[in-house]
């Protein structure tokens, strides 16, 4: 593949990373980060709200169950195909089980836009950890740049409906994985497949190794907070806030769109 491919050189893309990340909710960094997540949350009954880069859909089942199953559905988005199978045993391990039509996974790379979405479609958009991944090559400039992430912005703003909340984490400049990766020690010893959490946590670090390789190139963002609360601005947000979480690695960012809500 070329290097201005939206897949080549990215493991996103890769069964393998995804399935590594699927345990990362058992860690107390990302416990932590979930329940600051959690209660910055305002699902309310009838609405309909975008799960963008959902991974395994730690953060579709808080929306489920802070609107006690009151919400008209989740449209769950992802690069990697084989998170359909997490979002498909997430929903069936409700009783009854979720309706499919009510939480439904879509397989798009983010870098590109939310193409096909339609405008002014969503109550509320939530992402984990995700937006500071979309990324764009340019071949006349030779070099990343920060567009497809400018691009995101724009277009999350584009499918909210006024009023509607965005409530996004991100990791902070040069974040200390070490540190994380200290902090998620305890977790080894209270996971009921020990075996299965510490290969998933190498794989981690491997894959988070080159996280910080492609972020150091300027393909990936981690962006110091003002220069997010600048783009949000840019996009078309306001009442921007924002908070430290996931021992202290990550932004996690509360904004509306622009205009008042219809309701």
């Amino acid at each position: 593949m070329s290097a201005t491919s939206p897949v080549a050189g990215n493991h996103w893309f890769d069964r393998r990373c995804a399935r590594a990340f699927w345990s990362q909710h058992e860690l107390p960094p990302y416990q932590q980060l979930l329940r600051h997540t959690i209660a910055w949350l305002d699902p309310a009954p009838g609405q309909y709200w975008l799960d963008l880069g959902c991974g395994c859909g730690q953060l579709s089942r808080a929306l489920w169950d802070k609107s006690a199953g009151q919400l008209e559905g989740i449209l769950a988005l992802d690069c990697a195909a084989t998170n359909a199978k997490a979002l498909e045993a997430l929903r069936a391990s409700y009783s009854p089980p979720i309706a499919p039509e009510r939480l439904r996974f879509q397989q798009a790379d983010f870098s590109l836009g939310l193409v096909g979405l339609p405008s002014e479609r969503f109550d509320g958009v939530v992402s984990g950890l995700a937006i500071q991944y979309a990324q764009h090559y340019c071949p006349r400039e030779n070099r990343w740049t920060e567009t497809a992430y400018d691009r995101l912005l724009t277009e999350v703003a584009r499918v909210l409906r006024p009023g509607g909340q965005f409530l996004f984490s991100v990791n902070v400049p040069n974040p200390a994985w070490l540190r994380v990766a200290v902090h998620s020690l305890p977790a080894l010893f209270t996971t009921r497949r020990p075996l299965r959490f510490l290969r998933n946590s190498l794989r981690m670090m491997r894959y988070g190794n080159w996280l910080t390789r492609e972020s150091a190139r300027g393909r990936f963002h981690y962006l110091p907070a003002e220069r997010i609360q600048e783009k949000l601005l840019q996009a078309g947000f306001t009442q921007i806030e924002y908070r430290l979480s996931y021992s202290r690695q990550a932004y996690l960012f509360r904004a509306r769109r622009a205009g008042k809500s219809a309701l």
